[in-house]
């Protein structure tokens, strides 16, 4: 039994909303001088103000729970009384953490185990840029998989060593860099799962996790790794809070508003997409993500959706980096009748992994039939999740061609896409 009453391997049952534990109970003592790092001031509010108001500015997230040391509730009113009104009402009355991340977790999660949400995220203090496509990335994760963590490609090369002498260690192997991701939060699990593994870990006498996602691994729990956010960095040292403190500066051309991630210098790049698919015998068309029903099906070597197909070249094209062919040739029989939503997922993960951002995403079907109309909104709530972007960032239109050319002869359909994202600026040779 757990110190609350309830078996370790048996937390109250996950119910309905999304919370999110934030873990502030630590000492930052790396990055120096007398304050926590989650209470430095970072262009005129603390890094943990702004934390806390990018989650609770997202619709999504019903509930916040604070993790915060013994001797900080001063500091932390300092941060709740920054916060806009309608904000502070989504947050909980902190509660004290532990002498280790994994214990300050699970002071988080017991807080919330009388009113158990569905589905909770746990986030460091010190990564005030998380922003909304990335949570509601986690969010839709942790709904598929029930343990899920946010990932960005490693770009320089990994050495596994050992120590041999201070300061000297051989290597013992160099893993592929393709195969590896550094870890980010906020990560995302189904509540009673994982407050069932801190559980089980507590009765065991193992307190070192470092990361809900190993202690997911440990718990037996399959974990996914899903697109993070190069811009989501964590404030670790002194350089860092120099560089938030201008970045979130008051008066600067692109200063976020409280609680949103910094902007660095991006550039806008507009790709378009096109896609065409034969009619044959079958019952219903896939389109942006959706089964509709049909008098035909359409000839394809996967699922055939025109829409997903032409919105990942346009992705693709916005990055310069070839068409859905050169990543699923249609010659690879493992592709034979896939989804395409995992083509569309990849190609938002290749603009995430470069440091972008995807504005907008839009999408003409052309098509005698059949009618998309009602299936409108479905398709637009679909091609947000796959892409992590908020709906209002999905568009979806049809036309017919007035009976003219193989549409309007119905042989046929076809779609177009456009999609806007922004990119890093880079000083490339010439």
């Amino acid at each position: 039994m757990s110190a609350t009453g309830t078996p370790a391997n048996g937390p109250a049952s996950a119910g309905t909303g999304v919370a999110a534990v934030v873990v502030a109970a630590g000492r930052g003592i790396r990055i120096g001088g007398g304050t926590p790092k989650q209470y430095r001031r970072v262009g005129g509010q603390a890094v943990l103000t702004r934390t806390l108001a990018a989650l609770a500015a997202q619709e999504a997230i019903d509930r916040i729970q604070p993790v915060i040391a013994a001797d900080a509730a001063d500091f932390f009113q300092t941060c709740l009384d920054e916060l806009e009104a309608g904000l502070r009402e989504k947050i909980a009355a902190p509660v004290e953490g532990g002498a280790t991340r994994q214990l300050s977790v699970r002071a988080g999660l017991e807080a919330l185990a009388g009113a158990a949400p569905e589905i909770v995220l746990v986030h460091d203090a010190a990564r005030p840029y998380v922003d909304a496509p990335l949570i509601a990335r986690a969010i839709a994760a942790g709904r598929d998989h029930g343990a899920a963590v946010p990932g960005v490609p490693v770009t320089d090369t990994v050495k596994r060593v050992v120590d041999i002498a201070p300061g000297i260690g051989r290597v013992h192997e160099t893993p592929p860099r393709e195969h590896l991701r550094a870890v980010q939060t906020p990560q995302a699990f189904g509540f009673g799962p994982l407050l069932g593994a801190h559980r089980d870990a507590a009765a065991q006498g193992l307190d070192g996790f470092t990361d809900d996602g190993a202690l997911a691994e440990w718990a037996g729990l399959p974990v996914v790794v899903f697109a993070g956010d190069i811009a989501n960095r964590k404030i670790t040292q002194p350089a860092d809070l120099i560089e938030a403190d201008r970045a979130f500066a008051a008066g600067s051309a692109e200063t976020p508003a409280p609680g949103a991630r910094a902007m660095t210098s991006y550039v806008t790049r507009l790709g378009t997409g096109f896609d065409v698919h034969a009619f044959t015998t079958g019952d219903h068309v896939w389109l942006g993500g959706v089964k509709i029903p049909a008098d035909r099906g359409v000839l394809a070597h996967s699922d055939g959706d025109v829409a997903l197909h032409a919105l990942t070249d346009a992705l693709l094209g916005a990055i310069a980096d070839g068409d859905i062919g050169t990543h699923f040739p249609p010659s690879e029989e493992r592709w034979r009748g896939a989804s395409s939503d995992q083509f569309l997922a990849h190609a938002c993960e290749l603009v995430r992994a470069r440091g972008g951002r995807i504005d907008h995403l839009d999408i003409t079907v052309l098509a005698e039939a059949p009618r998309i109309g009602k299936h409108r909104e479905e398709i637009r709530a679909r091609i947000a999740a796959i892409a992590g972007v908020p709906l209002s960032a999905v568009s979806i239109k049809a036309t017919t061609t007035e009976k003219l050319g193989f549409v309007g002869r119905a042989e046929g359909l076809a779609a177009q896409a456009a999609a806007t994202v922004r990119l890093p600026e880079m000083d490339e040779p010439v």
